[in-house]
């Protein structure tokens, strides 16, 4: 089992007015009835109010905290405006208290870490995370702990950018994005170690298909170590599965300008 390094954090209760109640859904809909299976039970958390949007402009802010987030793999870090408004925003990393940082649609805005900037004038080749793909809706991909996408290149109404799964993607150069690469990098090199450790982070156990019985399972029943004698691999319902793809032609086709490896 390995853990993450909390050296970076510097506040250990988070900021009282940016927090609301996060109820457990257990997996199930409105109905009551499971829809996502494997979920329940887990530490209670509360919901930290991150800002994706950066919405207050061309105002610094300073940080005065690094802070751990249960609902997300990164570091969070709190801002403060000078008319004392605080906010959440995605830690990048190296951002360090006392940093100040800038959300900024002005072309001389400076391109360093953790501030928010219209792709129109992030230069090329630059790091970025934190990044909208509708103008004014906030960052909604690239958020992850040590993720980092790439400006390749800009036309005249988009900027092609490369996404941590390699795919290139055309964004609207009236889009915002944050400099910088998220932060917990070792984040990927951590091991849960032990299932109770899964349960309390409301994971539930994973069985096999092929280790259920046949009234539970299409791949279940057979004699002893038997394979799951299904030529097609399928879920519990009886769909493909393990490779298979499911992706319906979405309106965002067009802006894929190549298909990740």
């Amino acid at each position: 089992m390995s853990g993450s390094d909390f050296s970076e954090i510097t506040k250990n209760k988070p900021e009282k007015s940016l927090l609301l109640p996060l109820k457990s859904k257990g997996g199930r809909n409105a109905h009551g009835r499971i829809t996502v299976r494997h979920q329940g039970g887990g530490h209670k958390r509360m919901l930290r109010i991150i800002d994706f949007r950066r919405q207050i402009m061309d105002v610094p802010a300073k940080v005065t905290a690094i802070e751990y987030d249960p609902n997300r793999s990164s570091r969070i870090a709190l801002l403060e405006y000078p008319n004392k408004v605080k906010t959440y925003i995605i830690a990048p990393l190296g951002l360090k208290v006392g940093d100040e940082v800038l959300s900024s649609d002005q072309k001389d805005t400076e391109a360093k870490t953790g501030n928010c900037m219209l792709l129109r004038y992030i230069p090329s080749g630059t790091m970025i995370h934190n990044i909208e793909l509708f103008k004014g809706k906030g960052g909604q991909i690239v958020r992850s702990a040590g993720s980092s996408a790439q400006i390749m290149a800009k036309d005249e109404n988009f900027a092609h950018i490369r996404l941590p799964s390699t795919e290139v993607r055309l964004v609207s150069l009236d889009c915002h994005a944050t400099i910088g690469q998220v932060s917990n990098v070792e984040h990927e090199a951590m091991s849960i170690g032990k299932a109770g450790r899964s349960r309390w982070m409301g994971i539930r156990p994973t069985v096999r298909g092929l280790a259920m019985n046949p009234v539970d399972h299409p791949h279940g029943g057979g004699e002893g170590k038997s394979g799951q004698g299904n030529p097609h691999p399928v879920t519990p319902w009886g769909k493909p599965t393990k490779g298979y793809k499911t992706r319906r032609t979405r309106y965002s086709n067009k802006f894929i300008v190549k298909r990740r490896n």
